[in-house]
């Protein structure tokens, strides 16, 4: 059984304006010890899909459908008191995208990692101590990092912190939200290699969030392609770096500069469309140069390509 399964998920926001689809009809498993990168333009719904997940879905928004189950938990029929005290951190943590505004200003950076520790295993503050220092040297930090408070920190260090916070509680699961954003390429790189290094020490299963496809080719076994709250593609890395199927896949990729490559940068034209009122039949016919008739009427279903490689696109019908 998969670790985490995904079956029409259905994440709404109820505004004045109208019922915004964020996240629609999203399907997906994640195996134990694999890695989930999902992409996208900004407001796709990747960071819904992530906090959905949590069941912490900022209100006006909940989920308005669908199944999630984790590790045989169906999430979505759990009270929050049981998430809160048999889910989040112990079966599923994440990482966050703004490591200093996830980080309480006025506590020293052990009281914030001891409280996870005393909250959820009953631990006393000295046991605590041990487990937070072991846990820092584990993401590269030394220990007496433990008595300063965030402002104290570089980015990169208050990024390493959230890191061990996810892992504390040694979760099943761990979501990073765009966990590079605003840090500069030299500790980008930094923070990439202890991802990868957890992948390789932590048998977990890992959801890896970014708008960098470059970030995802370098860590993820599998790869979801989201466009305004669908998942448009989803197969393994390979398939999806190495044949793309989607249009909008393709044009994403034929975005990005290759070095040793003759291929012209392109760009994809117009914008996402209103969640609010999404267009009929497929998202993307606005904005596809490969549109018929088909594509403005009926909406397109994932459809299996080649083993275990899926696409939402009536090239493919």
């Amino acid at each position: 059984m998969a670790l985490l399964e995904v079956k029409e998920l259905k994440t709404y926001y109820y505004t004045l304006r109208g019922v915004v689809k964020a996240v629609d009809n999203v399907s997906f498993s994640l195996e134990r010890g694999e890695v989930l990168g999902i992409a996208g333009e900004s407001g796709c719904g990747k960071s819904t899909l992530a906090w959905a997940l949590l069941g912490l879905v900022p209100p006006p928004g909940r989920i308005a459908g669908g199944r999630i189950v984790l590790d045989g938990i169906e999430l979505t029929k759990l009270s929050e008191h049981d998430l809160r005290k048999k889910v989040r951190w112990k079966k599923v943590s994440m990482i966050f995208q703004g490591a200093m505004n996830a980080l309480t200003p006025v506590f020293t950076i052990e009281d914030q990692l001891a409280e996870p520790l005393m909250i959820h295993k009953g631990m006393h503050k000295n046991e605590a101590r041990e487990k937070i220092a072991q846990m820092l040297k584990a993401v590269g930090l030394d220990e007496t990092i433990m008595k300063r408070y965030p402002h104290e920190l570089s980015g990169g260090q208050k990024q390493r912190v959230i890191i061990a916070m996810a892992l504390l509680l040694n979760p099943d699961l761990v979501i990073a939200d765009e966990p590079t954003t605003a840090l500069d390429v030299i500790v980008q790189a930094q923070i990439m290699n202890l991802f990868k290094q957890i992948k390789k020490k932590y048998n977990i299963g890992m959801i890896f969030i970014t708008h960098d496809l470059s970030l995802i080719a370098e860590i993820a076994d599998k790869v979801a392609i989201m466009y305004a709250g669908k998942i448009v593609e989803i197969g393994s890395s390979d398939q999806v770096f190495g044949n793309p199927r989607h249009p909008y896949t393709q044009g994403l990729l034929r975005s990005i500069p290759r070095i040793r490559s003759k291929e012209k940068i392109t760009w994809i034209p117009g914008v996402p469309p209103d969640l609010v009122r999404p267009p009929p039949g497929c998202r993307f016919f606005p904005r596809c140069k490969y549109v018929k008739e088909q594509c403005r009427k009926e909406e397109p279903k994932l459809k299996e390509v080649e083993p275990g490689h899926f696409v939402a696109c009536h090239l493919y019908g």
